[in-house]
């Protein structure tokens, strides 16, 4: 079928050119490679998860998950000095401007947290709208700053939207111990941060997901790093992507025991 307002292409009979085989259409590009990744290597089947070569149970076992950022970034592990480095400036850059807070206050207690994560870090980009991509350090800044302010601006609008202030975030605190103290504005128990820890660690990357392509497609605009982070945000709400772990919880809330499992399936 001719796309509308494309030429035929011309028939052999007729003394035209032969005609040109159109790639077969692919729904959502199933099966259709859009790029290498020399970054993640992941094989669902299997149960294989590896960053840069490190599997992922090396990585939970002794590693932490702003060590294991880094290494996703910057593709090396970092020594112990560029480690302490990296932590000291995402510590330095948790806390939000005011205004920042002040348009959370303005959404709607209702609003989906991911809804409220999305906008938060697009409104980044209005404080830090150099787009210097030319420039290796604007670049490590927004980096820095993205890793720094996203979980300070998810803890405020868990609180806000409950009618609550946010919580200061504290530089003594460990990045998961430090996420769990500013929803609850109680020390954290170890053990919980460190879970958090690990599961940060586990969804770190999952190479060519609908998000990342998100990422990459807005990311090709040359357009400012905190709205590449907006808009595989938004796409990683939907459904039928990171939503979904969302309807597993609301599933499992409503199975309620082991014993009721086989009934509900």
């Amino acid at each position: 079928m001719a796309v509308s307002g494309s030429t035929p292409p011309s028939s052999p009979a007729s003394g035209g050119a032969a005609p040109v085989a159109l790639p077969a259409y692919r729904p959502g590009l199933e099966g259709v490679p859009a790029t290498q990744s020399s970054i993640c290597d992941i094989d669902g089947q299997s149960g294989i998860l590896s960053y840069r070569g490190y599997p992922v149970e090396e990585l939970v076992a002794h590693s932490s998950f702003l060590e294991t950022t880094y290494l996703l970034i910057w593709g090396e592990l970092p020594t112990a000095e560029q480690l302490r480095s990296f932590e000291t400036e995402v510590q330095m850059h948790r806390r939000v401007s005011f205004r920042i807070r002040d348009m959370m206050k303005c959404f709607p207690a209702s609003g989906h947290p991911m809804d409220a994560l999305q906008a938060s870090a697009a409104s980044l980009g209005l404080f830090y709208s150099r787009r210097a991509l030319d420039n290796p350090q604007y670049i490590v800044d927004a980096v820095v700053r993205l890793m720094a302010k996203i979980p300070t601006m998810v803890a405020a609008f868990q609180l806000i939207r409950k009618g609550q202030d946010p919580i200061r975030p504290r530089d003594d605190l460990a990045y998961a111990a430090n996420f769990l103290y500013m929803i609850s504005e109680r020390e954290p128990d170890p053990l919980a941060a460190r879970i958090l820890d690990a599961c940060l660690i586990l969804h770190a990357e999952h190479s060519l997901n609908a998000s990342t392509f998100s990422a990459r497609v807005t990311a090709s605009t040359l357009t400012d790093p905190y709205a590449v982070v907006a808009s595989a945000v938004g796409t990683l709400a939907g459904p039928l992507h990171g939503g979904a772990n969302e309807d597993v919880l609301t599933m499992l809330e409503q199975i309620g025991s082991v014993d009721k499992i086989p009934q509900f399936i």
